[in-house]
């Protein structure tokens, strides 16, 4: 007992002195650090006489809240010397004019994707991600592509080494393949995300924005398919009906493949999506070809399954009325202040999603 009363009494002492910060937490870690003299004397718990030790454990508490107690007294007394401090040092003139600010816009891309995300998270659909640099293998071999296609070309793909085996990707469908070959089935997914393509005019850009859709489970067929796009559309454009019809396509990772076409009219030069006699394309999709399950390890006598892929920014360009798609990329604020979105300002009809 005679130590653990020397030991207060000797920090007591040092802690009544004037010391600044450095010198109490010092203190601190002499007396309660991992080999401190009070965690040393706690550690000699096990050698005391079991007699005695109920009241050395006391009494080493007792010791320890007191040394304790002084100290965030003294460390509070120490900040608020500080604080008063600054409150002399730094006065604020209370009649200096307010700064000027900007206040951010949601970009209209970013905004596309989080309705997508929720439309689709409310039919059982998760959002997967994967990497813009990608492999030929996944970019293109796993999903059916073959050696003399011509989106392998040079003009088309933007190849990152002289053997063409990495790329920037040309469309978000490698994180199908990497999804599939992670797990097992059934897949139920969204991949939004930017790709790239040697392409630049008012309605394409070399870098440009795709979501993704991918379901393989047992049983699903071009129903299936249709239902998802239907309820997908009517949700996005907020219409009560759609028409909508699957002109024949091909897709090297689709069989059968289909170009979906929405029906819309026009009034007043705008685009009204929903009736009316002519057709707009929106989207590719098809069922997932039966060479792409078995590059995936995934039996296709067993499972079948949908794919679709659509144009963030096009669908963008058609809810939000905006005819250039370079200005998506071109960061001009002014554009950006017209058709972006106030995050302070939500609609009552945002289903988005923060991300």
């Amino acid at each position: 007992m005679s130590d653990i009363i020397k030991i207060k009494d000797e920090y007591l002492k040092k802690l009544n002195e004037n010391l600044d910060l450095i010198s109490i937490n010092q203190i601190k870690s002499e007396l309660f650090g991992k080999n401190g003299k009070v965690s040393n004397e706690f550690k000699k718990m096990g050698s005391i006489p079991a007699e005695d030790r109920k009241k050395f454990a006391y009494d080493l508490n007792l010791v320890k809240e007191e040394l304790q107690n002084v100290i965030e007294k003294k460390l509070k007394e120490i900040e608020t010397h500080q604080i008063n401090l600054k409150l002399q040092n730094e006065k604020v003139d209370v009649t200096l004019p307010e700064r000027n600010f900007n206040r951010g816009k949601i970009h209209p891309v970013s905004q596309v994707i989080d309705e997508i995300s929720s439309i689709f998270s409310e039919i059982g659909f998760s959002v997967e991600e994967g990497p813009d640099v990608e492999n030929e293998y996944n970019n293109f071999t796993a999903l059916n592509t073959p050696d003399n296609h011509p989106a392998r070309d040079m003009h088309d793909t933007f190849y990152l080494d002289k053997k063409k085996e990495f790329l920037l990707r040309t469309h978000t469908s490698p994180v199908q393949v990497r999804t599939m070959l992670g797990g097992k089935p059934p897949f139920k997914i969204i991949a939004p995300g930017r790709t790239y393509r040697s392409d630049s005019d008012q309605t394409h850009a070399p870098m440009f924005h795709q979501v993704e859709g991918l379901h393989i489970d047992k049983n699903i067929n071009m129903s299936h398919l249709k239902g998802c796009l239907n309820y997908f559309i009517k949700e996005f454009f907020e219409v009560d009906k759609i028409k909508m019809r699957f002109r024949p396509s091909h897709f090297p990772f689709t069989e059968p493949s289909a170009e979906v076409d929405i029906g819309y009219e026009l009034k007043d030069g705008k685009i009204i999506i929903g009736d009316g006699d002519k057709w707009l394309e929106i989207l590719g999709c098809g069922m997932v070809h039966p060479n792409v399950l078995k590059n995936v390890n995934v039996d296709p006598s067993k499972y079948q399954g949908y794919a679709f892929g659509i144009g963030i920014d096009r669908l963008a360009m058609l809810k939000y009325g905006i005819n250039d798609l370079r200005a998506f990329f071109e960061t001009d604020y002014r554009w950006l202040n017209h058709f972006g979105f106030d995050p302070l300002d939500v609609p009552s009809n945002y289903r988005g999603l923060s991300r």
